[in-house]
């Protein structure tokens, strides 16, 4: 089982959904500290109510004075907006999940509603997302998980993203047990 650090900047949709399938004993894991980049995200307010410990910080520095703290196998990046770098005992131990198909519309300010956007704009009939390792640069680490989802004439960037979201809810739980079964040397290594 791994002891996640779970990063946010938002809602918490995706913390949400970590601790249903913990509870429901889906995934494999254990959240061990919430931090957030944003003192008024609703993503805060839900860990104190799910029990989990949860904290502000602006910067890597910031973040990674509390992770010191802790005891974890990996960071978890659940609509965390910045780019992440880790201590050294953590690099190569950051998930992130990508709103689309990598290597496609990835990159620097290419996150939630813009990929989205992009995707309906290039005439895409496909899009998706994709759970990867986090490195050093923008949507370039290994990947663990992608899961597909049609993209239709008549929709909207509101539309895709919904259907992307469902799939992200399966797709990141199942990219963490997997981790979690398979070790993270088995992604960076294969190949």
């Amino acid at each position: 089982m791994l002891k996640m650090a779970v990063l946010l900047s938002g809602s918490g949709r995706t913390l949400d959904n970590f601790h249903e399938r913990i509870k429901a004993k889906t995934l494999q894991a254990d959240i061990q500290v919430v931090i957030s980049n944003s003192v008024a995200a609703l993503g805060l307010e839900k860990a104190e109510k799910y029990g989990y410990p949860a904290l502000h910080a602006v910067g890597n520095k910031a973040i990674n004075s509390i992770l010191a703290d802790y005891d974890i196998d990996i960071v978890v990046l659940a609509g965390y907006l910045k780019l992440y770098e880790p201590p050294e005992q953590l690099k190569q131990r950051v998930l992130n999940i990508h709103p689309a198909l990598l290597p496609s519309f990835c990159g620097a300010g290419m996150y939630g509603h813009f990929v989205h956007e992009a995707v309906k704009a290039r005439g895409c009939t496909v899009s998706g997302c994709t759970v990867h390792f986090a490195n050093e640069v923008y949507d370039e680490g290994p990947i663990v998980v992608q899961r597909c989802v049609p993209v239709h004439d008549s929709d909207t960037p509101d539309a895709i993203a919904d259907r992307v979201f469902s799939e992200e809810c399966v797709a990141f739980p199942e990219a963490i047990n997997l981790v979690d079964a398979k070790g993270i040397d088995y992604f960076w290594n294969r190949g």
